[in-house]
């Protein structure tokens, strides 16, 4: 198969503090998990000194900012939008480069990154607010909303474009200025949103770039008294440890931490619908996806036919460099992580989970972490049914009938997102209703979500306000009250 060549990158990513782009303490690089001899990146990384220099630059700016108009920044939202939509296939091969997600599915998360960005330039001109009576005579009372502060950003490698969007647009959108801080595997894909956002005529310090470790560059934004508000995407136990040190200071909080989410096929389900959502929403993008549908439970009656067919369909499934034409599933991340999914075979047999198809490191023309997509059949015990892994494996579990579908689906800590594949009405509803998650799909694939709703969980998934749509507004703004005699 023929892919499109690429030359490598001939500048170091910069931070981009106060308005100026700097260089960092010390270097780093990223490197294509679909060909590990091609150097993507090299970037500069920054130091305790430097993040609080953003933070400084971001708590100055911020009373400038949250007084310019709502067209200001609408306009503002809307040329960053729109350049990001007219970069799309740049952008796209960049993160296909970086990151290992094959090359369309990484150009339309770049065209999500510019369509977010357009969302909010509108929500910027539709802040609400109330005005109604008092109970007591000749006083009126109004409600209105106000920008939180200064946002600390710290966003996850796997969208690397529109994660960042996400946050970074409602916290300008609302009057708040940024700190964002992408992930290490991913910095090219980080600089590249913050040098479009750089030529936004933004006022120095309103968006600052920083990138750096967790434990230096992302310690310094959670503990600082100055940032007044905390986004955060990626695992459970860095979410936890950020929510313990933000409450500590009272900081406003938001966390993403993933899910262990269940795909539930009833017997009346269209079998053939049921397997692609399976295929799509357990294993495309290599299965790291927070939404990815990792538990498969399905109804006895058609458990072995519908493990025929998926098994069937892996079996099809071109995996191989991102940008060659036709493949269904490119690498996973990095090293690091194929070793853990490997690891994790081991770990689901020696349970006795029962191994169906693949799960094995694969050799291409090119050295890169690539592996088959594996499946199990396992027990509501294992590991393998509980855990979140991240990558492309999945497990089936059989369910007696509906009510035991359900139960299964809800016995997890995780709560993100649920779907199922039926033609009842009746279970459809009952499901949607009572699938302890905040998120569910009907006949669709768990991972597949749009840009402009709620975006969020229960349980140990998700802390706080939702992401995306207007109820974004409940994260980075405040409400206050006003009285007034008349």
């Amino acid at each position: 198969m023929k892919r499109t060549e690429l030359s490598h990158v001939t500048h170091t990513a910069r931070q981009y503090i106060n308005g100026r782009w700097q260089t960092g303490v010390t270097t780093g690089s990223s490197e294509n998990p679909s060909d590990t001899s091609e150097v993507v990146a090299e970037y500069a990384r920054a130091d305790r000194s430097q993040t609080e220099a953003a933070i400084r630059a971001a708590a100055d700016a911020f009373p400038h900012w949250r007084r310019t108009t709502p067209q200001r920044r609408a306009d503002v939202l809307d040329q960053i939008g729109s350049e990001i939509l007219a970069r799309k296939d740049q952008l796209g091969l960049l993160l296909a480069r970086e990151e290992g997600k094959t090359l369309p599915e990484a150009i339309a998360e770049a065209a999500r990154a510019g369509h977010i960005f357009k969302f909010f330039a509108g929500e910027a001109l539709r802040v609400g607010g109330e005005s109604m009576d008092s109970v007591r005579p000749d006083v009126l009372v109004d409600v209105t909303r106000e920008p939180v502060g200064v946002v600390g950003l710290i966003a996850p490698w796997n969208f690397p474009l529109a994660i960042p969007a996400w946050k970074i647009a409602p916290a300008l959108a609302y009057g708040n200025t940024v700190v964002f801080k992408p992930s290490e595997l991913v910095p090219a894909c980080g600089w590249a949103l913050a040098e479009i956002i750089a030529r936004a005529t933004l006022p120095a310090g309103t968006f600052n770039l920083v990138m750096g470790s967790g434990r230096e560059v992302g310690q310094t934004i959670v503990e600082s008294p100055l940032v007044d508000a905390l986004s955060f995407t990626g695992s459970v136990a860095t979410g936890e440890r950020v929510l313990q040190a933000a409450s500590a200071r009272r900081a406003k909080v938001q966390l993403e931490m993933g899910g262990k989410n269940p795909l539930v096929v009833l017997a009346d389900a269209d079998l053939d619908r049921a397997v692609d959502c399976a295929v799509q929403g357990a294993y495309f993008s290599a299965g790291q996806r927070c939404t990815a549908s990792s538990r498969l439970i399905v109804e006895a009656s058609v458990h072995d036919a519908f493990v025929v067919r998926l098994r069937h369909r892996l079996a099809a499934l071109h995996i191989g460099h991102a940008l060659e034409r036709g493949v269904d599933i490119g690498p996973v991340v990095n090293g690091e992580q194929l070793a853990q999914n490997l690891e994790w075979m081991t770990i689901a047999r020696d349970e006795g989970a029962e191994h169906v198809y693949g799960g094995e490191a694969l050799q291409r023309a090119t050295t890169g972490h690539f592996m088959s997509p594996a499946l199990f059949l396992a027990k509501p015990q294992h590991r393998v049914a509980r855990e979140e892994i991240f990558g492309p494996i999945a497990c089936v579990l059989q369910a007696d009938d509906y009510e035991h579908a359900l139960h299964l689906a809800n016995d997890t800590p995780f709560g993100l997102c649920a779907g199922i594949c039926t033609t009842s009405l009746k279970y459809a509803m009952h499901f949607r209703r009572h699938a302890e998650v905040g998120m569910t799909m009907v006949n669709l694939p768990t991972a597949g979500i749009d840009f402009h709703v709620p975006f969020g969980g229960r349980k140990g998934s998700s802390y706080g306000p939702r992401e995306q749509g207007r109820y974004a507004a409940e994260f980075y703004t405040s409400i206050k009250t006003g009285y007034m005699m008349a």
